[in-house]
């Protein structure tokens, strides 16, 4: 039996901008400015605007990324790794969907949401996130959040890694092939100035 249709007021949109920016000497990447404003901003394009809220993981700068959306922190602030981020926006929100997305890919297609959706829904998966044609794109995906008991128990066993957790559940690929750039993140200066 296929789960609900989904709706898109029935998702939050979550911004992971958690990391500790090692490879940007320590600089908070949602931040750097590309093309005349924050990464975060290219980012938000593409979350549409019905999403029912916009939360964002970080573990500092909270003022400035509180213009964009309500901040969370991870339950151990000590810079744990996406899932950590992930973890605490499904204690947060009471909506069945989250959308994720990273801070340091304002390339992201503006159509990402609904080739998640569309195959999440057709697919009757748990997660769905995106394949590029190269590899897996773990951090570009929409994922139910009655998975919150499954992915604290995986994190408090001392888990950190994505791919092991998304394989304890149902989930399936949106091929983005035609695209692979759209994904390229930014994690060095030199990577973030070769942009286009």
């Amino acid at each position: 039996m296929l789960k609900n249709s989904i709706c898109i007021r029935d998702v939050t949109a979550l911004i992971l901008a958690g990391g500790e920016g090692r490879r940007m000497n320590g600089q908070d990447k949602g931040l750097l400015v590309w093309k005349g404003r924050p990464l975060i901003e290219h980012v938000l394009e593409a979350v549409p605007s019905e999403v029912s809220s916009i939360l964002i993981s970080c573990n500092r700068n909270f003022e400035q990324y509180e213009v964009y959306g309500d901040t969370i922190r991870d339950a151990n602030p000590t810079f744990e790794g996406p899932l950590a981020g992930i973890s605490a926006a499904m204690q947060t929100t009471s909506k069945p969907l989250m959308l994720i997305l990273p801070c340091d890919s304002p390339l992201v297609p503006a159509d990402i949401y609904y080739q998640l959706a569309t195959t999440l829904n057709e697919s009757d998966a748990d997660i769905c996130y995106v394949n590029d044609g190269e590899r897996e794109q773990y951090l570009f995906a929409l994922m139910r959040t009655e998975l919150k008991s499954s992915l604290q128990e995986y994190i408090q066993a001392g888990n950190r890694q994505v791919n092991r957790w998304y394989k304890q559940h149902n989930t399936v690929e949106v091929r983005f092939s035609d695209r692979q750039g759209s994904f390229k993140n930014c994690n060095t200066i030199d990577e973030l100035d070769e942009l286009n």
